[in-house]
């Protein structure tokens, strides 16, 4: 039974009340100076935003005894975005000294940017503010239940929440012949984790967990599930109100600085040739679109080709915005095209 209670996420926000809590609570990761304050920084980057890129590359050095769960709950990073972007690097051995890439440079989502974007198709959550843009890595619903997309916005902060499970979670479990209490305390065995916000969109939450992998990947039963050591911090930083957006977009394209960036998301680990051929045709989709809005760019076939077969979720450069003078005899006559003007210029 615990087992399956630790992999649970609920979906019912009338049925969680906030436990009472002291003003350091468990999930926070470290104290802040001599009076015993919790530290709450965020545990991730905050990067500007440049055009639609933000981030960098990193690369982070193993230890023998490391494992690229243990490497994304103590960095803030997913399993599953460890494992695309180290694909010749195993998991759960990766040995001492092996450098390992860590994918912190993103093609920011089409999408109005302000508060919380949660992009379902790369397992992770954007909170933009006025000073950037921060990352971090969720656990979002599985096919079988999934994660809504939808505008909502945060209403409560919820410090060491107890959980109330549903009916229907309840039967589920008396169904496969565990026991499951009407109410889940506070503590190791709470599927919430330490703190959670509750959001309008009646039924869900961005919580903690009390299980260390399955963040970054398809777990729950449509929460969002953050690491404590970042919810535990998140939910001071994020207002009642904020709004919260929920897409599902595999593939970003955008500019910075004058250069076109492609990045493609596959769903799981494994990668068949069916998933492929539907990550092509919405690639061409993207390109096409971005043509028609962009009509300045040049982009490069085989560069796409090596980003969809990839599907590694990191950023490729493949294309860069061009500019052409008109020249023909009448030129002189004429008013003259500034420098800038773009003209079209595609190779796909």
């Amino acid at each position: 039974m615990l087992f399956r209670l630790l992999t649970l996420t609920l979906l019912t926000w009338a049925l969680i009340v906030p436990a009472a809590t002291a003003t350091a609570t468990p999930g926070d990761a470290a104290s802040a100076g001599n009076k015993g304050e919790a530290d709450r920084s965020p545990r991730v980057p905050t990067f500007e935003l440049k055009g639609d890129l933000a981030g960098r590359l990193d690369v982070f050095t193993t230890r023998y005894e490391d494992t690229f769960a243990d490497i994304g709950n103590r960095i803030a990073l997913g399993y599953l975005e460890l494992v695309k972007a180290n694909p010749d690097i195993d998991p759960w051995l990766p040995g001492e000294g092996t450098s390992i890439t860590l994918p912190r440079q993103y093609v920011l989502p089409e999408t109005h940017r302000e508060g919380i974007v949660i992009n379902l198709a790369e397992y992770r959550l954007y909170y933009f503010t006025e000073g950037g843009v921060q990352v971090y890595p969720v656990g979002v619903g599985t096919e079988e239940n999934p994660s809504p997309l939808t505008n909502a916005e945060v209403t409560m902060r919820l410090e060491s929440p107890a959980w109330y499970p549903p009916a229907s979670i309840r039967a589920e479990y008396e169904r496969s012949g565990d026991y499951l209490p009407r109410m889940v305390p506070p503590g190791p065995s709470n599927p919430l984790g330490t703190h959670a916000l509750l959001l309008s969109e009646k039924g869900y939450l961005i919580h903690g967990t009390n299980k260390k992998f399955g963040v970054g990947m398809a777990v729950s039963h449509g929460c969002f599930r953050m690491y404590n050591e970042d919810i535990s911090r998140f939910v001071y930083q994020v207002p009642k109100g904020t709004p919260v957006k929920v897409i599902r977009d595999p593939v970003k394209i955008g500019l910075s600085g004058g250069e076109v960036w492609l990045e493609v998301h596959r769903p799981k680990e494994e990668y068949p040739q069916s998933e492929r051929e539907r990550l092509w045709r919405l690639v061409s989709e993207e390109v096409e679109t971005f043509r028609k809005r962009h009509p300045g760019v040049e982009v490069k076939r085989h560069a796409i080709e090596l980003a969809v077969e990839q599907a590694d979720g990191i950023p490729t450069m493949i294309g860069e915005q061009v500019a052409t003078m008109a020249a023909d005899k009448g030129a002189r006559d004429k008013k003259p095209r500034a420098i800038g003007d773009p003209r079209q210029s595609l190779y796909f």
